[in-house]
């Protein structure tokens, strides 16, 4: 199958992503109310092994009869290889016209999201479907990096795919506890002009940085949006507010919530700044003064602005115009 060009899929809000567990009916009211842009009823890791069928039965009632909004509503299935995964594409699907992705945990190649969009296919002929299903995919194994370039072009129902910290730091063994968070042990001291240590300054680094990097490299070479996984201690507010601003500048578009009081953070850290809307709108003026008197750049506040900042400032334009009340002049 060929991918999409980077037109074609349709422009969706993810900045917050909020997990709601399929067999925690008491938070469904409050997520519905809620301010994250999408919520996804998680059929995998919160449900446990003798709750899977209770699971997928309350999230299709969920889904069905409680009124969502225009949040984006995903229910993240069991992995293909377990004995409840594609029962729980086919029924949810089957069964509720509201929903808008499927999220596929553990995506280790291309094959996974054929087979997946094979079976949305039938589905969606069989049943009639005037809404048709994306697919969002989590990158959380060693094979899933190495083949994130394949998975991302293998369909053009793909939506986004999801750095999945957790089970990717159990498949490189690594001496992380906390998912999501930075890891003492990996750590940058900064010597003096002499090379010795004493009396040095340590700093935390971002262990992640090369697989966030690679996840939304390839997102952006195939247009589609990057998000990033968990941090699981929501009891941490400011390393959860860092971790996405990480993300953000690595060119991730929203993140996972775990918990609801970590959807505000998510929200103001993916929505252009009032000061960088600002920016762009007097980058684009400037640039259109400029070319109407025959010249291809201009000078803004002291600096030297060209096509290049146009097109960084139709971005940031393009983003803020997507979120509902932000202005993008």
């Amino acid at each position: 199958m060929g991918y999409a060009n980077k037109q074609s899929r349709p422009p969706r809000l993810q900045r917050s992503a909020l997990a709601v567990p399929a067999t925690s009916e008491q938070f469904f009211e409050k997520a519905a109310r809620g301010a994250a842009d999408e919520i996804f009823l998680d059929l995998e890791d919160a449900v446990s092994p003798s709750q899977k069928e209770r699971g997928r039965a309350t999230a299709i009632a969920a889904l069905n009869d409680l009124q969502w909004g225009d949040k984006l509503m995903a229910v993240r299935v069991n992995g293909l290889d377990t004995p409840w995964g594609y029962r729980d594409i086919v029924d949810v699907v089957e069964q509720c016209p509201r929903l808008d992705l499927i999220m596929l945990p553990k995506a280790a190649c291309a094959a996974d999201i054929q087979f997946v969009d094979t079976l949305l296919s039938g589905i969606e002929m069989n049943k009639k479907r005037q809404r048709r299903v994306g697919i969002e995919a989590l990158i959380e194994s060693a094979i899933g990096m190495v083949n994130a370039a394949e998975i991302a072009r293998a369909s053009d129902r793909l939506e986004a795919l999801i750095f999945g910290v957790g089970d990717y730091m159990i498949d490189m063994r690594t001496s992380d506890t906390r998912m999501g968070r930075a890891n003492p042990d990996y750590a940058v001291v900064d010597v003096g002009r002499d090379g010795s240590p004493a009396g040095a300054s340590q700093f935390l680094a971002n262990q992640w940085h090369y697989a966030q990097a690679r996840v939304a490299t390839v997102c952006r070479a195939y247009g589609l949006r990057p998000i990033d996984g968990p941090y699981t201690d929501f009891s941490d507010p400011q390393g959860y507010q860092a971790s996405a601003h990480r993300a953000r500048a690595l060119g991730f578009e929203g993140k996972w919530a775990i918990h609801p009081s970590q959807v505000e953070s998510a929200n103001a850290a993916f929505t252009p700044a009032p000061e960088l809307v600002s920016w762009a709108g007097c980058v684009a003026r400037a640039m259109e003064d400029a070319m109407a008197a025959g010249n291809g750049a201009a000078s803004l506040d002291g600096e030297l602005v060209d096509m290049a900042h146009v097109k960084l400032a139709a971005n940031i334009r393009d983003r803020a115009a997507l979120i509902p009340g932000k202005s993008h002049e």
